[in-house]
């Protein structure tokens, strides 16, 4: 007799956790020193001043300061150009 039924097997609880990914402050509020900005994966966001990116893409606050999003065209390495987004702290 097969261990398996006929019909499929369920997960039994083995998905994985929500990362709660995304903006988590955004255009216009106020950022302490070491408030998480973007919690991403990958560079969406790109990094400006008053800001660094930890060792996760987590983008965080090291001035006191109003964040403050843009959108540059950033060339890339064969001569083409994209949009992004960069965040930026700007001390008050």
């Amino acid at each position: 007799m097969a261990h398996t039924k006929a019909i499929g097997s369920t997960q039994l609880g083995r998905d994985s956790q929500p990362k709660y990914l995304g903006v988590k402050l955004h255009d216009g509020q106020t950022a302490k020193i070491g408030n998480i900005i973007i919690r991403q994966r990958g560079s969406k966001y790109l990094t400006g001043k008053g800001v660094r990116k930890g060792s996760d893409d987590t983008i965080y606050a090291v001035v006191n300061g109003k964040v403050k999003f843009t959108t540059v065209k950033k060339k890339k390495f064969d001569g083409s150009r994209r949009l992004v987004k960069v965040v930026h702290v700007v001390v008050n």
